[in-house]
């Protein structure tokens, strides 16, 4: 499907879940995604649209309008989901079919045809009356956040490396920087490299998510990757770098390292989600006349993999570091019995997230809630374990 309708009757018991629509899966690695958590109803992040980029999913990079809203999740009852996509445009609706409770903008996927799927992470969730309905292409119209003034939009990175085998407080030096293969990328607005789009992400298992005590223990899997740019003064002159960032990154101004942070979610604190943002802590360059190399070293223990460096309005120069985690897998579903579909569609896959012991069943709409649930608690879903983590 490019363009079109998708409509879903949802009802759900869990306390916490995440669940939704994903939508113009390309392949086994690219997609678009809405969806929502059960334990964050009401919340400014009940419900998400995030791109699935080389398997990673980037909930911590786009966030805010656009990307998150609040809404409330019933439990116990059926309520509508309808997804309307329009080109690089979309529109989630739950349960008010007038008023579109998520405003997708921007699609950033890329994508721009694919199959539609019916995703569960983790929490019992039953879907019904499900149907597509393709809409003509309408014409592909970006709108992009402006870039802020001063962005430094000229990147290059590294292939990533294994992070264990590295010194991570010890920066590049110019012959192995001479032995590198850098690729030369660039900021899209407001200014983020999303590092996914250029590489895969990992996907390592991070032991601190489920016990705080072990927050500082190495983790096997851990990448590292490399972005630097350059920064031309017309003086000596120090200033100020915003540094948003996660998981893990060293900040190096001409091979000598001034910043070393950790930022992964569940590290601060266990209810800690290390959304990336270009203020949280800060930095001084002392540049010299001339031309000084910019280099970051990101590492990943369990968020997304991007940077953004724009310069202030006052001067300072202002950056952000963000790093990658989980998996994301398709796979097949039986269809549902009670689908309808309407003419005009061609293909029609229901595919699931994750989780391999996801079951979709139709429910009988008739019976009372109590016996409904009853009825079914014998067909649960089995979550995977593995996303127990994520917000």
């Amino acid at each position: 499907m490019r363009d079109g309708v998708v409509d879903v009757d949802v009802a759900t018991p869990a306390s916490r879940g995440f669940f939704g629509i994903q939508f113009r899966i390309a392949d086994d690695a690219n997609a678009e995604w809405a969806y929502l958590r059960q334990h964050k109803s009401g919340l400014p992040d009940a419900m998400q649209y995030t791109p699935v980029l080389n398997t990673g999913m980037n909930w911590q990079i786009y966030n805010g309008p656009g990307f998150t809203g609040a809404v409330d999740i019933p439990k116990y009852v059926w309520f509508h989901l309808r997804l309307e996509v329009v080109g690089a445009q979309a529109r989630l609706f739950v349960k008010d079919m007038e008023k579109p409770a998520l405003v997708m903008n921007d699609l950033k996927s890329g994508v721009q045809k694919g199959q539609v799927a019916l995703g569960v992470l983790t929490g019992a969730t039953y879907f019904s009356n499900f149907e597509i309905r393709a809409t003509p292409e309408a014409h592909w119209e970006r709108y992009l956040p402006p870039m802020p003034a001063g962005t430094l939009t000229k990147w290059s990175i590294s292939p990533a490396y294994d992070a264990l085998e590295r010194n991570l407080e010890r920066a590049l030096s110019a012959s192995e920087s001479g032995g590198v293969q850098w690729q030369d990328v660039e900021a899209e607005p407001p200014g983020f490299v999303v590092l996914y789009r250029y590489r895969q992400a990992p996907h390592l298992q991070v032991s601190f998510a489920t016990d705080f005590s072990k927050r500082l223990e190495p983790l096997p899997g851990m990448k590292v990757l490399y972005a630097r740019t350059s920064i031309e003064s017309d003086r000596d002159q120090v200033k100020k770098l915003y540094v948003g960032y996660s998981d893990d990154v060293s900040v190096f101004l001409n091979e000598q390292i001034l910043f070393r942070g950790r930022s992964a979610q569940n590290f601060c604190d266990p209810g800690f989600l290390g959304i990336v943002n270009p203020e949280n802590d800060a930095v001084y360059l002392p540049l010299k006349k001339g031309n000084n190399e910019l280099m970051l070293a990101v590492s990943e223990l369990g968020g997304r993999l991007g940077i953004q460096l724009p310069l202030g309005r006052d001067g300072e120069l202002k950056g952000g570091a963000h790093s990658s985690k989980k998996r994301l897998e398709w796979g097949t579903l039986p269809v549902l019995p009670a689908a309808r579909f309407r003419a005009g569609v061609n293909t029609l896959s229901l595919r699931r997230a994750y989780d391999p012991f996801f079951h979709a069943r139709p429910m009988n709409r008739a019976g009372s809630p109590e016996s409904t649930w009853r009825a079914l608690a014998r067909l649960r879903a089995r979550a995977s374990s593995e996303f127990r983590r994520e917000k």
